[in-house]
């Protein structure tokens, strides 16, 4: 079990919450939230420690260590020949498997491929899941260890190529040494809407889990042929101001969903790392997922 940050939501105004989701997604840049931020706090460092606050603490909140005896884990780089050409992702499995295994592909925030994403990989390894989390920064030298420095280069990507990548991941892992041949997608923001979209994009995903992602575009919603595990935030205006034309459409479309939308939290509130993290309603939505992955994914081999 992850340790409580050290700061809960409720410790911050609501408008330095939302100056920090627009610094998160690049709305605002670093000196946009202190100068908004300064109001708020007091002394004249004080706008600096609230973003400090804020801001994740990777080595706290790790459930799973990397090196756990447990799991199977390491780097692997696949071909990618629609988007980058060549692309890299962390796959964890577990280290004695007992005959095919589900596959859930893990997608990152927009920061690429940090430290709480592999640890999430290595929790649902751990789950009996093969799962794999590719960086989409990886053309661009891979994640830099920096928050600030992953935002800035995930600006730079050529998203069209970034989906191809996601997409090319996704056929390497239909044939992966070990998997069952039953596809599962897990995102988180950024990564949401990717799950979104690969939903859309792929037939064979039978289940995705999109966490606070942007909504896929409607006119595609009739391709989807999972289901869906829709995990929105209470306060969460920019996502959830897609919400009511995406359900429109899933249910127009037959496509099978179930929403879960816990009050009080915020966008990111499954996010351990940080104090917007919410540790009963990320509880449930990783239960809810699970259970998703469990019903759909386990069973015989594809043939």
């Amino acid at each position: 079990m992850a340790r409580t940050p050290r700061s809960k939501a409720s410790d911050f105004d609501p408008e330095v919450l939302q100056l920090f989701d627009k610094y998160v997604h690049g709305i605002i840049d670093r000196r946009g939230f202190l100068a908004g931020a300064a109001r708020f706090a007091v002394g004249a460092t004080g706008a600096a420690g609230l973003l400090a606050a804020l801001s994740p603490q990777f080595a706290a909140a790790q459930q799973v260590k990397p090196d756990d005896k447990r799991l199977s884990a390491g780097y692997i780089e696949f071909a990618s020949p629609q988007g980058y050409g060549k692309a890299r992702g962390y796959l964890a499995k577990p280290a004695k498997a007992r005959g095919p295994l589900p596959v859930v592909l893990v997608v990152h925030e927009n920061r690429g491929l940090n430290p709480h994403i592999e640890d999430i990989t290595r929790r649902l390894a751990l789950e009996n899941f093969i799962a794999f989390a590719p960086d989409a920064l990886f053309p661009l030298g891979g994640y830099p260890g920096n928050e600030d420095a992953a935002r800035e280069l995930f600006k730079q990507l050529d998203q069209a190529k970034t989906r191809e990548d996601f997409v090319a991941a996704a056929q390497m892992l239909r044939g992966i040494e070990g998997g069952n041949g039953h596809l599962g997608v897990i995102g988180f923001c950024y990564g949401g809407g990717m799950a979104n979209f690969l939903a859309t994009r792929l037939p064979d995903v039978a289940a995705a889990a999109p966490f606070y992602g942007s909504a896929a575009p409607v006119e595609d919603v009739p391709k989807i042929k999972a289901e869906l595990l829709v995990v929105l935030a209470a306060n969460d205006e920019r996502i959830n101001a897609g919400w009511p034309a995406y359900e429109a459409a899933l249910k127009s479309a037959g496509v099978r969903y179930s929403l879960y939308q816990p009050e009080g939290t915020q966008h990111g509130f499954n996010n351990d790392t940080t104090p917007r993290y919410d540790e009963a309603a990320a509880r449930e939505a990783w239960s809810r997922a699970l259970a998703l992955f469990n019903r759909t994914l386990r069973g015989g081999a594809k043939g």
